[in-house]
């Protein structure tokens, strides 16, 4: 999922590195984000493994997980200014460490839910550690004209963790014990604290050029309702990433299968993601369009989980889940990378204020699909998934109309920012 972006409010700030840096600071944001991210998306691939050793249902899955969104909501506005304080290559390092911890203590002690609950909370302070601050780290270090690809690529590290996640069903799951999968999240996490960028300068100059003064604001209005056009689609998207996999199962797909349906979804996201990002590069207008028509797009996709888990027909949940994961889980990264370039005066308040409703949104959607499915079914919270992309289509449209009303957003003609 996407955090605050703590980046100095004086202006566009973009330094332009030697290209030989770019790529390595790009890998290094990439791999912290998949870090963090990896224990929870690890709960709901093997939930059914899991469930097996620690009592487990469906709506306690969707507890469990919308408990780390709400640890990760809080932290995320501390965790804003801390990467702002201190630098991101700094916050990116602490964020990775706290994720090794977190997946460690999974793996060695968790043995009832409470504890699953309880580590899984730490993994959401990592992970909302890790996104303002490898967002930072791209905002300074990365060239303007790259800087949609770089975005791009960095947001397909939570789809990179799903493909993960996926994978580890019958790679690790379903052969040596679904506890090694953490240990070797532990391990990647260990790995992003060795790779994680050097801090250019001293910690006393990070703090004396966060002294320069601020740039005004702009509106606040276009971005309370993206903040909740990103909810409503996250809300649908967190639904996604738990629940698939089990639902799955659900479905007809064997065990197994069901792993290797995620991470052939998470495959998909991932392309777009970065594919979205490097066309962004070259557009260089009208970014929302895309988002809404992406996430309107999603909306066939989840009504494909709907009718594949209601018929039980896996090729059409199959085709449903990657339509889904493509389109409608693919727009995060250009989201974000709108955002920022509208409001370049100010894209740590723009993004914080979006993030807001990225949080809100994780903490939601687990918890009501699982309830939902609980009570109801798959196919009617699948439904209630396409009901939410769709609104969330139709609200981004409305807060691009009132950022062009401002032309605080580039359209074709203009001059980009």
């Amino acid at each position: 999922m996407d955090d605050l972006l703590a980046a100095p409010t004086t202006g566009p700030v973009v330094a332009a590195p030697a290209p030989r840096h770019d790529a390595r600071d790009v890998a290094a944001a990439a791999l912290g984000s998949t870090a963090t991210a990896l224990s929870v998306f690890l709960v709901g691939s093997l939930a059914v493994q899991i469930g097996r050793s620690i009592d487990l249902s469906v709506s306690a899955l969707g507890a469990a997980v919308s408990l780390c969104y709400l640890a990760s909501a809080a932290a995320a506005v501390p965790s804003g200014r801390l990467a702002d304080h201190i630098g991101g290559a700094r916050t990116m390092r602490l964020a990775a460490g706290l994720a090794a911890v977190a997946a460690a203590l999974v793996a060695a002690l968790a043995g009832s839910f409470v504890t699953l609950v309880a580590f899984l909370m730490l993994a959401g302070v990592a992970s909302a550690a890790m996104q303002p601050a490898t967002n930072l780290l791209l905002v300074r270090r990365i060239p303007e004209r790259h800087q949609g690809l770089a975005f791009g690529v960095k947001q397909s590290a939570v789809p990179l963790a799903t493909l993960l996640g996926g994978l580890a069903v019958p790679g690790i799951g379903l052969t040596i014990g679904w506890r090694w999968a953490f240990a070797a999240a532990a391990g990647v996490a260990v790995l992003a604290v060795t790779l994680s960028p050097r801090s250019r300068g001293s910690l006393a100059a990070h703090r004396r050029s966060r002294r320069a003064p601020r740039g005004k604001p702009e509106p606040l209005g276009p971005l309370l309702v993206l903040s909740v056009g990103f909810a409503l689609g996250v809300f649908a998207a967190t639904g996604l990433t738990t629940f698939l996999v089990v639902s799955a199962v659900a479905a007809g797909l064997s065990r197994a299968g069901a792993g290797l349906v995620a991470a052939l979804a998470g495959a998909a996201a991932v392309s777009v993601r970065i594919a979205a990002g490097a066309r962004a590069d070259r557009r260089g207008h009208s970014h929302l369009r895309v988002v809404a028509g992406m996430l309107a797009c999603g909306t066939a996709g989840y009504l494909a989980l709907a009718a594949g888990s209601a018929l039980r027909i896996p090729l059409l949940f199959v085709v449903g889940a990657v339509v889904t994961f493509g389109a409608g889980w693919g727009w995060n990264g250009l989201f974000n990378f709108a955002v920022t370039r509208s409001h370049l005066r100010a894209p740590a308040r723009a993004t914080g204020i979006t993030q807001a409703g990225n949080r809100l949104a994780g903490v939601l959607g687990p918890l009501s699909f699982g309830l939902v499915a609980t009570h109801a079914g798959y196919a009617v919270a699948w439904i209630m998934c396409a009901g939410a992309v769709l609104a969330a289509a139709l609200v981004v449209l409305a807060g691009r109309r009132m950022l062009r009303a401002r032309r605080l957003e580039p359209f074709p003609g203009d001059a980009a920012p």
